[in-house]
């Protein structure tokens, strides 16, 4: 796909310095397998990419306080009739359904248990404090039957917010949560680029969307799939190739790039669009 620069306002010429991209040093190709095991990352303030000039940031983004918990809680459950990626037919349907009802982004209900469903299976199991392990056992089926699903913090607007806790993604419009998706952010581990130390975060705060490039991005550290800037420092969400259930980036925010497809197609995370991080 060819890319193309969203026309942005004078106002944020000084994110366009910044926002040096936050990929890993590996470089996927544009596919939507989610196989890679790159690591996105959020990019070293003030690195500049090709055409781009830039302006000096500190070495060491500021910490937030917030923690990387690995995947915990509760243990999904198995069993011989559980449901696992790689299976077909119309009770894997029926669970696509379900999921795609509660709000959780499963695209296409179409009968095979495939990267979405088990993405959609993680947040399911993130939000009824289940291990995210992606098989749909008894419990992971109770959680279904009981409509588990997250609650907003905000109360009003159209807006994304992001559990850091739980490592989910939410699309929220006036406190009801419409969308799930499952995330990975910042691993809070401090990493080296260039002989520099910077610390993998994804900021807790309350931003907004100033910046977007609709198409693959090259940063110093690897490329973004239509990222959407929210944070000064180079924060996105984004699409990429790898979103396991737990903290694995640098501090950006990915998901799935078939998600994020979705998300621009139905211009659900416009400009301007609110964006909470807790």
């Amino acid at each position: 796909m060819k890319s193309r620069h969203i026309t942005v306002s004078v106002t944020c010429a000084a994110l366009l310095m910044l926002a040096a991209g936050c990929g890993d040093g590996q470089e996927p190709e544009p596919n939507s397998s989610g196989q890679s095991r790159a690591v996105t990352s959020a990019p070293p303030p003030g690195t500049p990419t090709a055409g781009e000039t830039t302006t000096p940031a500190p070495a060491t983004a500021s910490p937030s306080p917030s923690s990387s918990p690995s995947p915990s809680g509760t243990p999904a459950g198995d069993a011989p009739d559980a449901l696992r990626r790689g299976d077909t037919g119309d009770t894997v349907r029926a669970l696509q359904e379900r999921l795609d009802r509660l709000g959780y982004w499963v695209g296409e209900s179409d009968g095979t248990f495939g990267l979405l469903t088990e993405q959609a299976v993680y947040a399911l199991q993130k939000a009824a404090g289940l291990r995210p392990d992606g098989v749909v056992g008894a419990k992971t089926r109770a959680a279904l039957d009981d409509g588990r699903r997250p609650d907003a913090r905000s109360t009003d607007g159209h807006l994304a917010e992001v559990d850091l806790n739980r490592q989910l993604l939410m699309i929220v419009d006036d406190g009801e949560v419409s969308r799930i998706f499952n995330t990975s952010t910042g691993t809070f581990e401090h990493y080296t680029y260039q002989g520099e130390t910077y610390l993998a975060d994804t900021p807790r705060g309350r931003w907004t969307i100033d910046w977007q490039v609709d198409g693959w991005r090259d940063g110093p550290l690897g490329r973004l799939y239509r990222p959407k800037y929210f944070q000064e420092q180079g924060i996105a969400i984004h699409g990429y190739t790898s979103v396991p259930p737990y903290p694995a980036s640098h501090g950006c925010v990915r998901v799935t790039l078939p998600a994020m497809d979705w998300l621009w197609t139905q211009d659900v995370l416009p400009r301007k669009t609110r964006v909470w991080v807790y």
